[in-house]
């Protein structure tokens, strides 16, 4: 007598599944044996029916269980062949037919006949070598498949009460995260419409599995934001594609994250407008005193201090400002944060507004004596924390809010004149450590200044020769230091030399001259900070 392998074993899954099925003891004991589709016998079946006609295939919705113990699928491979591809086209789950003869002892015709019918088919096909009782096989499949639901039912009001609880809590992203993982058993992260990763739990993987190289090939995923405001995607790169569970958490955990980032943005867009509108009134000449500035200011995160100092954070040069305004938007946001902790750091405290597009401004509160350390400690943090530079300008200190209020566009004046500079060697910078660039930025819009550098410069300013400029602007810094700008340039002596008589040549001057340096320094001055 032939000998039938028994079913492969495998790590069955919740929903019910051609080899859930296999398993039932009503199949057992007729002795399974798959002839085919071995590796699709965890496909999700719906309903279980039992079938003695070739038309079964037209009458289908899929995902069903087909039982038969019809001798017409055992004569003819050819027909038999062709009643199967059409169960697999219709959408079947699977067919299992029963091989005994009329003694109900197994069958090698009806077995060999089948068995060439399924030659190539990927189609999960499983015979019976024993009369197996359908009747009772489908009580136990239904039964299976009305406990799956009531099972999903379950998770699903399980999984929506906790998801609630948190947002009801409002759980940060970081905490429903780690919820995610912990319902799931698997890795998740929360990642930016960039991929940067925002927020992640490992659970059984390592961080560096999970992160070293991010982003991974992921089938379980949702978007989180608003509709038409995407901002990024909530995923679970090891849990299967197949998967309806982690689906079915990812949602929820994705509109539960969107829900905190709601509330979250409005009650930060609120700060944020407070700030701005007293930043604003301090600017300006408002009826605003000293002690109601003092309260709204300390509402706002500015504790009481010794000095206050008005600043201004320019967080671009002109020329890279042409980015989207979503994200010089979100630049803005995080260097008020990042501003805020860098203030903490030092010991200090901080209020920040919008003055205009790329410009923070605030008042920083020092309350020790040595403020100028003080802010060098803020600002060099703040450029450590953000990988950016910024142009930071500082007024002097003052007694009051409303004081340090007044001086806070003498700040935006110089963070506008430090942007020009291409050399930095400061965290921040006052009106008198910028010298004649702060004069000149200052009368910039002077139309005796501005028509004393277009003469000065002449051709240089020309289209095409604006490569001289910036040669001019070298050759002045380095105090005509040929070798310096040689080494600054790339360039041989001789052809420095020679750049030199060219710049002269067009200018009718001798750079050697003191006085000409003066006045192209003071002229390329003015064509830097008119921006």
């Amino acid at each position: 007598m032939d000998s039938f392998p028994a079913v492969p074993e495998a790590s069955v899954s919740p929903a019910v599944t051609v080899r859930s099925i296999l398993h039932l003891d009503e199949i057992r004991g007729a002795r399974p044996q798959v002839l085919s589709g071995s590796d699709r016998l965890d496909r999700p079946v719906r309903w279980v029916h039992i079938a003695e006609t070739e038309e079964v295939p037209s009458l289908l919705e899929g995902g069903e269980l087909i039982l038969s113990s019809g001798t017409m699928f055992r004569q003819s491979p050819a027909r038999t062949r062709d009643f199967l591809t059409r169960l697999d086209q219709a959408g079947a789950a699977g067919f299992i037919i029963e091989i005994v003869d009329e003694e109900g002892r197994p069958s090698t015709i009806d077995r060999d006949v089948l068995t060439e019918a399924v030659a190539g088919l990927d189609f999960p096909v499983i015979v019976l070598a024993a009369r197996a009782r359908y009747v009772r096989v489908t009580q136990a499949a239904h039964r299976l498949l009305i406990g799956e639901q009531l099972a999903r039912v379950e998770r699903a009001r399980r999984v929506h009460d906790v998801f609630t609880d948190l947002s009801l809590r409002s759980a940060d992203e970081q905490l429903i995260v780690d919820t995610t993982a912990e319902l799931l058993g698997s890795a998740v992260v929360l990642e930016d419409a960039a991929h940067r990763v925002l927020a992640f739990n490992p659970a059984a993987s390592s961080p560096g599995e999970l992160l070293d190289e991010w982003p991974l090939p992921t089938r379980q995923q949702v978007t989180v934001g608003m509709r038409g405001r995407r901002w990024g995607r909530l995923l679970a790169p090891f849990a299967a594609a197949e998967d309806d569970h982690a689906g079915e958490v990812l949602e929820r955990a994705g509109q539960a994250v969107t829900l905190v980032r709601m509330a979250t943005q409005n009650e930060r867009d609120l700060l944020q407008h407070a700030a701005d509108a007293l930043v604003h009134e301090l600017m300006g000449s408002s009826d605003l005193s000293e002690e109601e500035a003092r309260v709204r200011a300390r509402s706002l995160g500015l504790g009481h201090a010794r000095t206050y100092v008005p600043i201004a954070v320019r967080i671009s040069a002109p020329e890279v400002v042409e980015e989207g305004i979503t994200s010089l938007q979100l630049r803005e946001q995080a260097v008020r944060t990042e501003l805020v902790a860098a203030a903490k750091h030092a010991g200090a405290t901080v209020i920040a507004g919008g003055r205009r597009s790329g410009m923070i401004v605030g008042v920083v509160g020092c309350s020790g004596k040595q403020v100028d350390d003080t802010l060098a400690a803020v600002f060099r943090r703040l450029g450590e924390e953000s990988g950016e530079r910024y142009s930071v300008g500082a007024g002097g200190g003052a007694d009051t809010l409303l004081e340090a209020g007044r001086d806070l566009e003498h700040a935006v004046q110089v963070a506008d004149i430090v942007a020009t500079m291409s050399v930095r060697d400061r965290p921040f910078y006052r009106f008198a450590d910028v010298r004649l660039r702060g004069l000149v930025s200052a009368l910039r819009d002077d139309a005796r200044l501005r028509a004393f550098a277009e003469s000065e410069l002449g051709p240089l300013t020309a289209e095409g020769a604006r490569g001289d400029v910036d040669f001019l602007e070298l050759f002045l810094r380095e105090g005509g230091n040929k070798s310096a700008i040689a080494d600054a340039l790339g360039l041989s002596r001789p052809s420095v030399y020679a750049r030199v008589k060219r710049v002269e040549t067009m200018l009718g001057v001798s750079l050697d001259d003191a006085e000409s340096r003066t006045s192209l320094h003071t002229a390329v001055l003015w064509w830097r900070t008119r921006g």
